[in-house]
């Protein structure tokens, strides 16, 4: 049997994406132990997952340092045949390292990656999608077809976010739902666009607005404001959030983890790119995605990979400039 370990501590979307690895080796590998390794606060996306055996997550909390090596004890209990590192900083690339395993593959962009006994190129804005960058990790292992990312919510998660479907909706209403947040300001479509949206929106469709419990304030405001809507930031799980949206009508969301997780859910999605573009790789993955962006040509835009606090440029037109219309026609 084989063991394989695969690495990604950065972003919900990330930890997302890289699902679709862990598919696409339980595919070809059906018996192998597969761990996974992701940051704390990520690892609600895996809880029952049907493939992996072991979770681990790692909790800059108790002290980012104590608990990477905390972590790396952890790992070096099993003997893996595979380390597959799907991201580019040191502290993954020293649990590559100092794990056991027989081979260790990982980007050539981590600073590590000298130590690995595989190295590949990692490139941006090339016109491939992230999974394809992934696939790339375990092409050796597999094949070069695309892997798709897919998440597991358990009946529970399914029946928590039924619950609210029937008592907002009464049982015969369509609904959308709406992800207003991001981490990036500047990958942020604004308030008053979302606003906007939703008072544009066909009266017999419930509006549920999701998103972190730290997105509450945001989501209060687009509900008073707009006169509809109702806030489940503080009420659903990550995966009961993917539930609720695998039977939305449409899912609005930024260029953020919720578009990853439509995609893993193979739930229909309007993404909205602001400072970012789809050529960097993180656009939707199914038929029933789309992107919808500003028509203007901006000499600004990119202004880079993950966005900022603020415009740079102090006017914000990439995402100003995007039509309510784009979104709903």
């Amino acid at each position: 049997m084989k063991r394989f370990l695969v690495i990604q501590t950065a972003f919900l979307g990330d930890a997302v994406l890289v699902t679709s690895i862990v598919e696409k080796l339980h595919v070809f590998y059906p018996d192998a132990q597969i761990d996974l390794v992701v940051r704390k606060g990520n690892d609600g996306l895996f809880i029952g997952h049907p493939f992996i055996h072991t979770l681990h997550a790692w909790n800059k909390r108790e002290g980012k340092t104590r608990a990477l090596f905390k972590l790396i004890s952890a790992l070096r209990k099993t003997k893996y045949d595979h380390i597959i590192n799907a991201q580019r900083f040191f502290s993954t690339g020293l649990m590559t390292v100092l794990a056991r395993g027989k081979a260790k593959v990982g980007y050539d962009k981590n600073p590590l990656s000298f130590l690995f006994t595989r190295r590949v190129k990692h490139l941006i804005g090339d016109g491939r999608h992230e999974v394809d960058r992934l696939n790339a990790l375990i092409e050796h292992l597999t094949d070069a077809s695309r892997p798709l990312p897919r998440l597991y919510p358990s009946d529970a998660d399914r029946r928590a976010a039924h619950e609210h479907i029937s008592t907002w909706t009464h049982g015969h209403m369509e609904y959308v739902c709406i992800a207003p947040a991001s981490v990036w300001f500047t990958k942020q479509w604004p308030e008053a666009k979302w606003i906007e949206l939703i008072k544009a929106l066909p009266a017999d469709r419930q509006v549920f607005l999701i998103g972190a419990p730290g997105d509450s304030a945001m989501a209060q405001r687009i509900i008073s404001a707009s006169g509809r809507g109702v806030d489940l930031t503080r009420e659903l799980k990550l995966l009961e959030s993917a539930a609720l949206m695998e039977g939305a009508v449409m899912n609005y969301v930024n260029d953020s983890a919720p578009l990853h997780i439509a995609s893993a859910m193979n739930a229909p999605v309007a993404a909205v790119f602001c400072s970012t573009v789809p050529s960097f790789g993180f656009g939707p993955l199914r038929e029933n995605g789309r992107v919808v962006e500003t028509t203007e040509k901006l000499d600004c835009r990119p202004c880079g990979l993950h966005g900022y606090k603020a415009c740079p440029k102090g006017h914000f037109k990439c995402a100003w400039g995007v039509e309510v219309r784009s979104l709903i026609s």
